[in-house]
């Protein structure tokens, strides 16, 4: 073994030194191609080159730069070259003059650069030819370098003694390894002869054949050569089974392939019988070609079982985790009942049904006592249009075999393995069944959906595709699953319930009808959120003095409350208008309102937790007076968006109106403003709530709401009601979270010739022409059935500012759907209504007013007041009474 050794280092040496030098030559050839290009190069690229190619004498000026060149590069000769290849400077200067010999086209007419072996004259070596390039782009000459072979020779030769000497070392350094390997060797087997191997060989065998591992050892002709014990009893190997072909041991046929193929192999499960085996197979080479392979091989059949047992569990752990994630994401009790049966396929049952009872899909609380129909509310499969009822269907399960029937009344769930012998399911429709069956179905889980201890609905599983039926183990997931579906859809039960209450509170808060008035033409839109109902109202209010006010307004947060606090705000807003103040104070009474309403929610973590969820403190509002007599419009805001002002000519404005602060928030601190626009005829004013204008889903802001808005609103030449439409299909989001309220008032002017007014001096004297002039007046306007009233009306009330009142002192008439009689003067002192006693002298004159008058009142003004009377001017009234004194002027003074 040693001399083998030795002998095989010995060639291995020798084969590596040829090689060696063989590589070594060829890298110092390499070189000098390299060598050669750069010096050509280089000299061919040197200033002056291409116009001493052009001189009259080339070789005078270019043989001696071309010596200096070669002795600094260290290469054998660098030449000159004509293009036809005429030295112009050689290293041996007999040649100059002479033809070059090779084929310099590459260079001469291509331009192309390149190296060469060459085998001419005067010596054998490597060359490089480069063109000489002018700046005209011409090719004037060639430069040519190179080294000799006789140099490369040299330079080869020079490193053989080192090859040499290598080797000789190396072969020194390989037998003395080998003579240590061998002493080694005999130490480490401790001078065993072959009897001694050959028992330990029968040692290794035997616990070859005990361990509970099988063993195949399979030779490179594919044949088995060893298989120990296990592995005959895993496989059921015959006895002869040695030196047969893998392909006839009645292996598994993929089995087979894997130790026909050769490749490896690392725990692949593979069937033997009713076993399964994990395998793994390494090649018995460590190349792996030509050569046989070892497998090996335990059973996992029990394992398996168990694997896949935890795999399912973790499988329906998952699921139920995704249940409690993906089932009640909303509050709507039907879109629940979907998400349940979209969580059950395909993952559990490839057809999912749901079905409630028809209270729960209203939101009511179920009715106890025996159920007998449901309606389908959900359905969810692996492939489309299955042969069961489709969704709002109505089952009726009066069959006491019937699935459903059995889990109502047992109250947990009910498996159907095999739904071909469940004689009550197909009794409950006998036509349905059987397409049921047709269509694949074979298994049916069924599970009562219960909360609070109330049955809701029935959760129905079908497998169809999925060859194993349902079993017991399926029965508690299924409970599982319902249980948590149940809880969300009797959450979504109890916000329906919530919401409608607190949407049908928030609509009968609203009103039904808005009144008829002269001064605008109204259209309206209220829709309530989905997440529930808000505190957004509106409200057209008449005024006196043909006048009217708008409202809009929103109270913070949804719910009942905001629902009963909005109505409590529109109630005072209704009532303080009677008042006839201005919109900034009108605002200041409803903020002082607001501000003890909250004053009066419950003290304590109740009430602050009430506060907190239900967002009691803060609403806003918009509150606008129209007058059709001069077309002046009057607004204050109370932390709420300013309207929206449409030209005739379709032009849209968003006039500054001082936002204020919000009701309940500024306790009276910041006072509000008013201001004055005024408009045209057929102008539109549009009041909003930010519900319009916000869109979460969308992530429109209030800025980017503007823009639409008016973008929608500018269009002229359409009604109000047209406007809302637009508005709504421009903005609106298909699922609104806030409240919107949109109110559309396209403005009108009394016409002038319908208005009467005079100034009146502070002189009792002055009041039988201006009486005079009204009775005329309402001659010329055909209300002449009212002449005695109005006179005797505007009589006292003239009476009454001339002996009380303040300069100026004016009166006004309108004619609108009423005839409004109007006297204001300087002075703020409002008269009473009395009842004067029969002895008294005085004290008559309101209380003939009131008799006579539809409505009166007091508007107080920036300077003075106005008492105002309204008569109905249509109608089958009846004719006054005639008065006893002759004359209105004797009237007068038994008046005051």
């Amino acid at each position: 073994m040693f001399a083998l050794e030795a002998l095989i280092s010995l060639l291995v040496i020798l084969a590596a030194v040829v090689i060696t030098f063989q590589q070594a030559r060829g890298n110092t050839v390499q070189d000098a191609r390299v060598r050669s290009l750069a010096v050509a190069e280089g000299f061919a690229q040197g200033p002056g080159l291409d116009a001493a190619l052009t001189s009259p004498n080339p070789t005078a000026v270019l043989q001696p730069r071309a010596e200096a060149a070669r002795r600094a590069a260290g290469v054998d000769f660098v030449t000159v070259l004509s293009p036809s290849g005429l030295r112009y400077t050689a290293s041996d200067p007999s040649l100059i003059g002479t033809m070059a010999t090779g084929d310099f086209t590459r260079a001469a007419v291509d331009g192309e650069s390149f190296t060469e072996r060459f085998h001419r004259d005067p010596n054998d070596g490597v060359r490089a030819v480069v063109p000489v390039i002018d700046a005209r782009g011409r090719i004037v000459g060639l430069v040519t370098s190179g080294i000799q072979v006789e140099s490369l020779t040299h330079a080869t030769e020079g490193k053989l003694f080192w090859l040499v000497g290598a080797a000789a070392g190396a072969l020194v350094l390989s037998v003395g390894g080998a003579g240590l390997v061998s002493r080694r060797l005999r130490r480490q087997t401790h001078g065993l002869g072959p009897a001694e191997m050959t028992r330990m060989k029968e040692h290794h065998e035997a616990v070859l054949h005990a361990v509970r591992e099988g063993v195949l050892i399979v030779g490179p002709d594919q044949r088995l050569l060893l298989a120990n014990d296990e592995a005959r009893r895993l496989l059921g190997l015959p006895e002869d089974a040695e030196r047969r072909h893998v392909t006839d041991l009645g292996l598994d046929p993929r089995t087979a392939e894997l130790l026909v193929s050769g490749r490896a192999a690392t725990d692949e499960v593979h069937r033997a019988g009713d076993r399964l085996l994990a395998v793994n197979v390494r090649p018995t080479a460590p190349e792996g070609v030509g050569s046989g392979c070892v497998m090996t091989m335990r059973d996992t059949t029990e394992l398996a079982a168990l694997t896949g047992r935890a795999a399912v569990a973790r499988g329906r752990l998952q699921l139920l985790y995704e249940a409690g994630v993906r089932i009640g994401t909303t509050l709507e009790v039907k879109r629940t009942a979907e998400e349940l049966a979209e969580v059950a396929v395909p993952r559990f049952a490839d057809f999912a049904t749901v079905e409630l009872l028809d209270p729960v899909l209203r939101g009511e609380e179920p009715t106890g006592g025996v159920i007998t129909e449901m309606r389908r509310t959900a359905l969810s499969g692996v492939r489309p249009h299955p042969p069961l009822r489709p969704v709002g269907d109505v089952l009726r399960f009066d069959v006491p075999g019937a699935p459903i029937a059995m889990a109502l009344a047992a109250g947990h769930a009910v498996v159907q393995t095999e739904l071909l012998a469940a004689e009550g399911w197909q009794t409950q429709e006998p036509e349905k069944s059987a397409e049921t069956l047709a269509y694949g179905m074979h298994s049916l889980l069924t599970v009562p959906l219960r909360a609070r201890g109330v049955v809701l609905g029935m959760a129905n599983f079908w497998r169809s595709d999925t060859p194993e039926p349902f079993g017991e183990e399926d029965l508690s997931f299924a409970e599982e699953l319902a249980a948590r579906a149940a809880v969300a859809i009797d959450n979504a039960r109890r916000f329906t319930r919530e919401h409608t209450m607190a949407v049908t509170l928030q609509r009968s808060l609203l009103p039904r009808a808005l009144p008829e008035v002269s001064a605008v033409e109204v259209a309206y839109r209220y829709l309530p959120a989905r997440a529930g109902a808000g505190g957004d109202w509106f409200d057209v209010i008449p005024l006196p003095g043909a006048r009217v006010a708008l409202v809009v307004g929103d109270v913070v947060g949804h719910g009942l409350h905001a629902a009963a606090t909005m109505g409590r705000l529109r109630t005072a807003v209704h009532n303080f208008s009677t008042l006839d103040v201005p919109p900034d104070e009108l605002l200041r009474h409803l903020d002082e309102l607001t501000g003890r309403i909250d004053e009066r929610e419950p003290e304590g973590p109740d009430g602050e937790e009430r506060r907190r969820e239900e967002g009691i403190t803060g609403a806003t509002c918009l509150y606008v007076i129209y007058d059709p007599a001069s077309g002046l419009c009057a607004v204050a805001s109370a932390g709420h968006p300013g309207p929206a002002v449409v030209s005739p000519d379709g032009q849209v404005e968003f006039p500054e109106v001082p936002p204020g602060l919000p009701l309940g928030v500024g306790l009276g601190e910041t006072p509000f403003e008013t201001t004055e626009l005024r408009l045209p005829e057929g102008s539109k004013l549009v009041l909003f709530t930010d519900g319009l204008l916000q869109d979460r889903e969308r992530a429109r802001d209030v800025g980017s709401g503007l823009g639409l808005l008016r973008t929608a609103l500018a269009r002229p030449d359409r009604s109000p009601e047209q406007t809302c439409a637009d508005v709504l299909a421009t903005l609106l989001s298909p699922s609104p979270g806030d409240d919107i309220a949109l109110l559309v008032a396209r403005t009108r002017l009394l016409d002038p010739a319908r208005i009467a007014e005079w100034e009146v001096p502070r002189d009792p004297s002055a009041v039988s022409p201006v009486r005079n002039a009204a009775a005329a007046k309402l001659s010329e306007w055909g209300l002449d059935r009212l002449a005695f009233t109005a006179e005797l009306i505007l009589s006292e009330l003239i009476t009454n500012a001339v002996r009380y009142g303040a300069e100026p002192i004016r009166v006004r008439l309108l004619h609108d759907r009423t005839l409004i009689c109007e006297v204001s003067d300087g002075s703020s002192t409002s008269p009473h209504l009395r009842h004067a006693a029969a002895t008294d002298e005085g004290g008559r004159g309101l209380y003939l007013v009131a008799q006579y008058a539809e409505r009166w009142g007091t508007r107080y003004e920036r300077r003075g007041k106005t008492i105002w009377a309204e008569l109905r001017v249509t109608g089958d009234d009846p004719e006054p009474p005639t008065p006893a004194i002759p004359d209105l002027d004797a009237l007068e003074d038994l008046a005051w």
